[in-house]
């Protein structure tokens, strides 16, 4: 096993010396990304340093840009009108936002709810993290680089404490991790360039249109399966597609013993791929890579769970590192969700020992649909900020209040579901632990 991690290791220390892998920048184009140094109303200009230049530019306030305040020394991405290389600024958007008591208690507890959910169903909880940061305002962009900046520490811990319960396919998780490390670098680069061609508009009206359809279609399939297998009785039956699968005699076939299954690579690296493209282009691979090794590979709800805490760390480690040189990561947002986190995924890796497995399932699928629901509420306000539909600021206003109210809920449920589910549980098992003893005290006399 020792080899696997030597591997691993390796390939990621020589992918961060191969030029272009890692490379970020400022971004091209239509958009540019800098600090406003100072603004003449009057002339309506202001002085702009480009990231990674120091020299000053001069730019025109567009009438949309020029009405609202405008902060200088602040990091910011500049939208300007019109063909490449127009120097009139349509739109500006603060890249960091000033966080006040009610946004850190709002991150705190978002970071809580995510380590919970990651601990308990494997995922690294973006679909929950990301939204709740968006929902504050937070550039896609940079919800999406923060987010996977601290998932790679929390991850670490989840599998550490799961692979101590013996639930984590060790060679299951690094085979996928590995390979979800090019999906990583390929997602990345779809997300620069919808930037780079669409501004912070496009992207988060990217981002939130994938949320919606992936955790819909994702997120129905798994609680319909949580469905069924509560009318048998709770026994989960083997994936049909992963049992074909499994049965395709494709070398190199590789047998997985905590999975206790053997099936081909050419299988399982598609899987990771896919599971790193989600994770850097939306900041959500979990739950790609759960449902993919549940009912492609084969592996078991609670395997599947914790296997992904393995990827969810290589994956955010490569991750980060390409984030990082871009400029993107929020360091005060991923230390926040790092902190609360860390204490939730705790706890929802310990809720694993005391639920049946299609309960995660019900959770995974329940967190799913209602978080879809919030970003389906905001795709109206980011298609108008890009002119395609024509709606008043006031129904704008309303939409995103109902989104953020709407996500603010699946937390609180989510959080609900989990804790009672574990508590219920753990009050189970004592009970069963005095008959096992009265019964074995009979069988001896």
């Amino acid at each position: 096993m020792k080899r696997y991690v030597v591997v691993m290791f390796a390939l990621l220390l020589s992918l961060s010396f191969v030029p272009g892998v890692f490379a970020g920048g400022a971004p091209k184009g239509d958009f540019k990304k800098g600090t406003i140094i100072s603004v003449n109303k009057e002339a309506g200009t202001i002085v702009f340093i480009p990231d990674g230049s120091e020299e000053r530019m001069t730019l025109r306030l567009g009438a949309a840009a020029g009405s609202g305040k405008i902060d200088t020394h602040k990091k910011v991405i500049l939208s300007l009108e019109g063909k490449r290389g127009a120097e009139v600024i349509a739109n500006i958007k603060r890249m960091f936002l000033d966080l006040g008591l009610r946004d850190i208690a709002f991150i705190l507890f978002v970071g809580f709810v995510g380590g919970l959910v990651s601990g308990f169903i494997g995922s690294g909880g973006a679909f929950v993290l990301t939204p709740g940061m968006m929902s504050l305002g937070v550039p896609a962009a940079v919800a999406v680089a923060s987010n996977m900046c601290h998932k790679f520490p929390k991850a670490m811990v989840g599998a550490y404490k799961r692979f101590r319960y013996g639930q984590v396919d060790l060679k299951l998780g690094l085979i996928m991790g590995i390979s979800a490390t090019a999906g990583v670098q390929l997602g990345i680069r779809v997300q620069e360039f919808i930037f780079n061609r669409w501004g912070d508009a496009g992207s988060n009206l990217y981002v939130s249109l994938a949320f919606v359809f992936i955790l819909v279609t994702v997120g129905g399939y798994v609680f319909y399966d949580a469905w069924k297998i509560s009318k048998r009785g709770g026994e989960a039956a083997p994936p049909k597609l992963a049992l074909r699968l499994q049965n395709i005699n494709l070398p190199p076939m590789i047998r997985f013993k905590t999975a206790g299954l053997r099936i081909s690579i050419w299988f399982t690296v598609p899987v990771g791929f896919c599971t790193g493209l989600m994770a850097a282009t939306i900041a959500v691979g979990g739950f790609v890579g759960v449902p993919g090794m549940m009912y492609v590979i084969g592996a078991s709800s609670l395997v599947a769970s914790a296997s992904e805490l393995v990827v969810a760390f290589i994956m955010g480690f490569g991750g980060s590192i390409k984030w990082a040189l871009s400029g993107m990561i929020d360091i005060r947002l991923t230390l926040l969700i790092l902190a609360a986190s860390l204490f939730g995924v705790q706890l929802g890796a310990l809720g694993t020992t005391y639920v049946r497995e299609h309960m995660i399932k019900v959770v995974m699928g329940s967190i799913m649909l209602i978080v879809a629901v919030s970003r389906g509420l905001a795709v109206p306000k980011y298609m108008t900020d890009l002119g395609i539909l024509p709606l008043r600021e006031g129904t704008t206003a309303f939409l995103m209040k109902a989104s953020f109210t709407v996500m603010a809920v699946s937390l609180i449920l989510g959080a609900v579901i989990i804790l009672s589910t574990m508590i219920k549980g753990m009050r189970e098992s004592r009970k069963k632990e005095p008959a096992m003893v009265t019964s074995h005290g009979h069988s001896r006399s």
